[in-house]
């Protein structure tokens, strides 16, 4: 699996990590989480990313692969406490939500701690920023994020206060490959996309009446793209493929709850990533296509 320096951190990350949302959201069974993630750690991961508020995903990270820990960087967020409809951004609420994690992570640090989707207004409050840098100071984090998009991301990144930036980059979702990703470029940040497959949103042949799939599928429908009227696993291998071709992303999270399923993925990126010819018909074509409208998703 190939790695990459992640920006100005001394972490050399597997280009494709694990994303820890479905295993929560999605009700994964221990075993499961077990059998995918000791797979994907002894066939080259080494990125995994979770949240405090997917549900249980940081406990089943914790009780399968805690005795691993040497072996992979562990990433998390903060920001919504256990409910993700609740925010909770007081500098108090964000300390306590960090411990938390690291309880149920069985661990006493994590290599990066991000903020989630916390808005410019949070930000420039200064207190969210503060108590990410006193983690750090104390050794519970060796790197501090932010994870977001639009606007709040592009403020994010000029305060110049963050070591990575996680962000929706895929071929329903490139708003960022010229707004935000650029500028975590010039700061030398490491770059996290997530989404980057943009949800398998073709899968559904009808109108999916749910807000994680139904943007990108709606978007999908007006760019048209030629693969992904076909094969399903040839659109998930060139979607695959184009967000880790573009231009300062270092690794990208994929989520699943199926054993065998992460080391799939990984096999589609065995030969290379796309062509410079193939990566800019799918630039031209959302160019092209994409409105004013069509931000990135948190």
């Amino acid at each position: 699996m190939e790695k990459r320096r992640f920006g100005k951190t001394e972490l050399l990350v597997s280009i494709l990590g694990f994303g820890g949302a479905e295993i929560g959201f999605e009700e994964a069974s221990e075993e499961n989480v077990e059998r995918l993630l000791l797979e994907a750690i002894d066939a080259g991961l080494n990125v995994i990313d979770t949240a405090e508020c997917y549900r249980d995903s940081e406990e089943l990270i914790g009780k399968t692969v805690a005795h691993r820990r040497s072996d992979f960087y562990l990433f998390t967020k903060c920001g919504h406490g256990e409910d993700y409809t609740v925010p909770a951004w007081t500098y108090e609420e964000i300390t306590e939500s960090i411990d938390r994690s690291l309880k149920r992570l069985r661990t006493d640090y994590v290599d990066l701690i991000q903020l989630h989707s916390c808005s410019e207004a949070i930000l420039r409050q200064g207190d969210v920023i503060r108590a990410l840098k006193d983690a750090k100071q104390k050794g519970k984090a060796r790197f501090i994020g932010y994870s977001g998009d639009h606007t709040d991301a592009v403020y994010a990144i000029t305060t110049g206060e963050f070591d990575a930036f996680q962000t929706s980059v895929n071929i329903a979702d490139q708003a960022c490959i010229e707004q935000t990703i650029p500028l975590a470029i010039e700061r030398d940040m490491g770059v996290i996309a997530k989404r980057p497959i943009a949800n398998a949103a073709w899968r559904f042949k009808e109108r999916p009446g749910n807000s994680y799939y139904e943007d990108y599928w709606k978007r999908l429908g007006e760019l048209k793209y030629d693969f992904i009227n076909g094969d399903a696993s040839k659109a998930a291998e060139v979607a695959l493929k184009f967000t880790l071709s573009v231009p300062g992303v270092h690794t990208a999270i994929v989520g699943t709850k199926k054993p065998g399923r992460w080391k799939e993925n990984a096999n589609l990126l065995s030969a290379g990533l796309l062509s410079k010819q193939d990566f800019e018909a799918i630039r031209k074509r959302w160019q092209s296509t994409s409105r004013g409208d069509w931000v990135g998703q948190v």
